[in-house]
């Protein structure tokens, strides 16, 4: 099982101590460091900036909104970062959310299954450098009855074939990523449930293009934070660190009838809670929503402790079928930041997954 970081977003101030911890993932032999964007940062600029600053590791965006870019845009992006990066750069792709799609692109959340398969098709034939024509339900290449034409890509990338990601939640989109995709980007997952919540899917979407998991890459992120003691209240105050997160994502983040992560959580095991803690967030009450996450739903989808016991949970998800473990090392420092993702590296290599 491999590594990798995610930096999240950009331009929120710690924008150095980031670059500080790609590098310092870099010299760690981390696989890839990963960028997130959703209406602040976008991801290739910020993945342009670390790529120029590092040597070995990958850099990958989690994601590229669908919404944002064009098909044919995000191939001449992958490209670029491809040929500038001398063959580091990993494409993942996802359709964001209804508020960001219709909020802030202006483009209709409907039928994302569709488009992602569309949009991945035309990204992968313009990356072929052949002439691009495509007609599809979303997309239509050249436009019909104009004086468009079949162009192919100018840029020669350092492969032809770059590894594609997408980020998958439900279980419709985990089959469609096993069938059209490389890798899965995940989140929230926990070891204990993830066969049921995404293998089995990913698998079955595998086996629907008539290939198996091998070479196929289960990438989950998972927050870590490093802590000095092994005590269930000391792992309770770590935990504590990650309520506004869970909270945000699993009570806010989407509509009360569109929002992945709660019927997420609902199918491992948490319904009422769920319910809960989305009335809580919608209502207003971000506190009272991030005090109603079980400690039980946070530790198990994130990395807490020493590093012994962040070794034993890595060696679960190793066993659970994931490839590459995603870490968002936590702190409030630059330090305490490099601290985590050296326990990261320590735990990998005291599990015997290095």
């Amino acid at each position: 099982m491999q590594l990798g970081i995610n930096l999240g977003y950009w331009g929120a101030g710690m924008d150095a101590d980031n670059l500080a911890v790609a590098k310092e993932a870099d010299r760690l032999g981390y696989a890839v460091c990963w960028a997130a964007e959703a209406y602040g940062s976008d991801a290739a600029t910020v993945l342009t900036w670390v790529a120029a600053q590092t040597e070995r590791i990958d850099v990958g965006s989690a994601i590229f909104q669908i919404p944002a870019r064009q098909p044919a845009m995000t191939a001449m992006t992958a490209a670029t970062l491809d040929s500038l990066s001398g063959g580091r750069f990993r494409l993942g792709l996802g359709v964001s959310g209804p508020q960001v799609s219709e909020g802030w692109y202006g483009v209709k959340f409907d039928k994302p299954l569709a488009r992602t398969r569309e949009y991945v098709e035309i990204v992968r034939k313009a990356m072929t450098r052949e002439r691009l024509s495509y007609e599809g339900e979303h997309w239509t290449l050249p436009l019909p009855g104009g004086p468009g034409k079949p162009i192919k890509l100018t840029v020669h990338p350092e492969r032809e074939r770059i590894p594609l990601y997408i980020a998958a939640i439900g279980p419709k989109n985990l089959e469609q990523t096993g069938e059209i995709a490389d890798g899965a980007l995940l989140i929230f997952p926990s070891a204990d449930h993830l066969e049921d919540t995404a293998i089995k899917h990913l698998r079955a979407g595998r086996e629907k293009a008539g290939k198996t998991m091998d070479g196929f890459d289960v990438c989950p992120t998972l927050p870590l934070a490093l802590g000095p003691k092994e005590g269930d209240r000391d792992v309770s105050a770590l935990a504590d660190n990650f309520r506004p997160y869970t909270a945000l994502y699993v009570g806010g983040m989407g509509s009360r009838k569109q929002n992945f992560y709660n019927q997420l959580a609902q199918r491992m095991g948490y319904e009422k809670e769920a319910a809960e803690i989305q009335d809580k967030y919608l209502a207003g009450d971000k506190k009272g929503a991030a005090a109603a996450i079980p400690q039980q739903l946070i530790d198990q989808t994130t990395l807490l402790g020493s590093v012994d016991r962040i070794a034993d949970r890595m060696k679960a998800y190793a066993a659970a079928g994931v490839t590459t473990l995603t870490l968002a090392p936590a702190g409030f420092t630059l330090d305490e930041r490099i601290a985590s993702l050296r326990a990261g590296s320590d735990a990998l290599e005291r599990a015997g997954l290095a």
